[in-house]
């Protein structure tokens, strides 16, 4: 093993190479552990959802469960009249685990079904570890395990399909809230209606949340309970298959919500408390039990534990051709103190016994895994403190995630659209801020996602237009709140999007503009479905500007996609003045301009390019995206040597307040 990798590209990681290569040697020593030393692969350890849970066979039917605490254990459903009954009384056999054997016609598809577990002192219903199914009774509201073997399998068509992994743009959605009728939307209603406007947009991955079942429909699917469920509340297996596929077809990734930072402490749905013991599956002391979260922390540490963690992980790749994981809450796992309250300023926060040394360890064993079964898989780490290799790779010393989310930038734009004017916005600051990553990772840029469309939370079109919203986005009112709102979220969102340094993610309706937050029904809003929903025919009407901004940001992704799909090299600041407000950076042969001063345009200001001729490609100021068409998107710009040094030139432009270009230098013709 070679930890060299890391400390070359950051000599300052040097004092802790000790540190970085004993955490390496862990992930080897655990990785021999589970595969019998090479025996067998990752993969084929990462199999107990092809042995636990409810499994039809040749003979008949045979159900397993892994329950170390449980003195006996009952299959009851439909068929038992929900009654412990002999016939359906599992046998422990080793370590800890359960099993039965039934006959073909003792269940059938459709059917419902419980583990009665009993244990010292006490018993209970469960549903199983591994239920690939979990429905919710509309009336009493109890969820059940339900036997799921349709006689026609899923037939996939997506064979030639290969995941995308370099320029992911990522369009983050909700299956439930994403039609625009007040109730819960459906995977099928999703490919239908949703996913067309995805593929319009130029979006190349969609990110599904809230996919594992959970029991409170308004945790936003991040208090999971059972793991290897698709939830019921959008349709069946099938329809999410169909889902997958579809968007395969069309090209584009499907990656989904991995909630393995922590889960949800309900007894009867989840997996605390499972066999009686509070430590099955997680920490049995304060470590398992999320302070800020109020959910249980999982034991990393543990075989069985891993084994679970890590099948799930496979689960999802093979029987649903997911291409990858969003890991959610990345850095509550890799701390003990889950990163709360704390600020990383120094590489020694990072390296002073804080760490959570079996989570570092699993997520590395996640990563090699998946990549295992699919090279070409993303991952992408919900992460903020910035820690070193999380993105390197394995051999490297690294975790080895694809890409780490910026969740810095869109804290950065809510302080500077709160607490500034846009006067006292300084453009170097802002390039430094946007650019910024360690050298060893990738990184997707986004300018808000759904934590800040959240009830509690604003929108960035909401935090400057406000109250403005819901009178003047008519055509027919004008309005300079809604004008100053509508040019400054097509800039932020170019100059968040340009400056990425790996990808870029949009959630659902923000790029039009949504105007209202997301409120899950609940007792405090009488148990509405009216805010957890899309308005798409906001956007679909001419008559108002959320259009503007909505075609504006296809084209800008369009753009941004043609780029990066040709290899676009990274950012190269030009001109950064924080007294105009000018900001210019250049990403090989394109020029991305920004005048973001609120009141003065300029008249023959200075660019300065390498020599040659350049064109308009895109122009926030035209009238098509709600701007006034004060430059003429037809001109080509020659450039000129500047104080006679040919080799410094410059074009000289006219820039208008509150806008944005992206220039492109044209071929030079060749000279026979």
């Amino acid at each position: 093993m070679n930890t060299i990798g890391l400390v070359r590209l950051d000599p300052w990681l040097k004092p802790f190479e000790g540190i970085i290569t004993q955490r390496h040697r862990r992930f080897i020593n655990t990785t021999e552990s589970l595969t019998g030393a090479g025996t067998q692969s990752l993969t084929d350890f990462a199999s107990g959802h092809l042995y636990f849970g409810l499994h039809r066979t040749s003979k008949g039917w045979v159900f397993r469960e892994w329950a170390p605490n449980a003195t006996d254990i009952y299959l009851v459903g439909n068929f038992s009249d929900w009654k412990n009954q002999e016939a359906y009384r599992l046998h422990r056999i080793d370590n800890g685990q359960w099993v039965i054997e039934l006959p073909t016609d003792t269940l059938r598809h459709g059917d419902l079904y419980k583990l009665h577990m009993v244990w010292p002192n006490g018993s209970g219903d469960r549903i199983p570890s591994y239920a690939n199914r979990v429905v919710q009774d509309p009336h009493t509201h109890i969820f059940s395990a339900q036997v799921w073997q349709p006689d026609t399998r899923f037939t996939w068509t997506d064979e030639s399909f290969r995941t995308r992994t370099d320029n992911p743009l990522i369009y983050e959605a909700h299956i439930g809230m994403s039609g625009e009728k007040g109730d819960v939307s459906t995977y099928n209603e999703f490919r239908i209606n949703v996913l067309p406007r995805i593929v319009k947009g130029g979006y190349n991955t969609i990110q599904l949340m809230a996919i594992q079942e959970h029991p409170y429909y308004g945790s936003f699917g991040y208090h999971v309970s059972n793991f290897f469920a698709a939830t019921s509340r959008f349709g069946t297996p099938e329809d999410l298959k169909a889902l997958v596929n579809e968007a395969h077809n069309l090209g584009i990734n499907v990656i989904m919500d991995l909630v393995h930072s922590h889960a949800v402490k309900n007894e009867i749905e989840g997996l605390s408390k499972f066999d009686g013991s509070y430590s099955q599956y997680f920490y049995d002391d304060d470590r398992g039990f999320h302070p800020a979260w109020d959910s249980r922390c999982f034991n990393y540490g543990k075989g069985e534990v891993q084994h679970f963690l890590l099948s799930n992980c496979r689960y999802w790749l093979e029987e649903y051709h997911f291409d990858g994981f969003r890991f959610d809450g990345v850095t509550s796992m890799l701390y003990h103190n889950h990163g709360l309250e704390v600020n990383f300023t120094s590489y020694n926060d990072y390296f002073k016994g804080e760490e959570n040394e079996e989570a570092i360890t699993y997520l590395t064993l996640a990563n090699q895994l998946i990549h295992e079964i699919n090279p070409q898989a993303l991952s992408v780490a919900e992460e903020m403190s910035g820690y070193p290799g999380l993105c390197a790779s394995v051999d490297d010393g690294g975790i080895g995630f694809d890409f780490r989310l910026s969740m810095g930038v869109p804290d950065l734009w809510i302080k500077m659209i709160k607490d500034q004017t846009d006067e006292d916005w300084k453009m170097g600051f802002l390039y430094h801020e946007l650019t910024q990553h360690r050298a060893e990772e990738r990184t997707i840029n986004y300018a808000e996602s759904h934590d800040q469309a959240l009830v509690g939370d604003k929108t960035i079109i909401f935090r400057l237009i406000d109250k403005e919203m819901y009178t003047h986005m008519s055509k027919t009112t004008p309005n300079l709140v809604v004008d100053r709102g509508i040019a400054l979220h097509k800039m932020i969102r170019l100059v968040t999007m340009a400056t990425n340094s790996g990808g870029y993610l949009n959630f659902m309706g923000n790029e039009f503009g949504h105007p209202e937050w997301i409120d899950f029904p609940r007792e405090g809003n009488n148990w509405s479905y009216h805010y957890a929903r899309r308005q798409w025919s906001l956007v679909d009407n001419e008559e108002l500007k959320y259009h503007f901004m909505g075609d504006f940001d296809r084209d800008m992704v369009h753009l941004m996609r043609k780029a990066m799909d040709n290899g676009l090299p990274g950012c190269f600041p030009v001109l950064m003045n924080d007294d105009d407000k000018v900001m210019v950076f250049s990403r090989g042969d394109l020029v991305f301009v920004f005048n973001f001063h609120p009141s003065a345009s300029r008249t023959g200001y200075g660019i300065p390019v390498a020599p040659g001729k350049y064109r308009i490609l895109l122009d926030s100021d035209r009238d098509i995206y709600g701007g006034f068409n004060r430059v003429d998107d037809n001109l080509v710009f020659f450039s000129q040597p500047v104080s006679k040094m040919a080799s410094h030139h410059q074009i000289l432009m006219y820039l208008p307040n509150r806008t944005a270009m992206v220039l492109e230098k044209l071929p030079t013709p060749k000279v026979y």
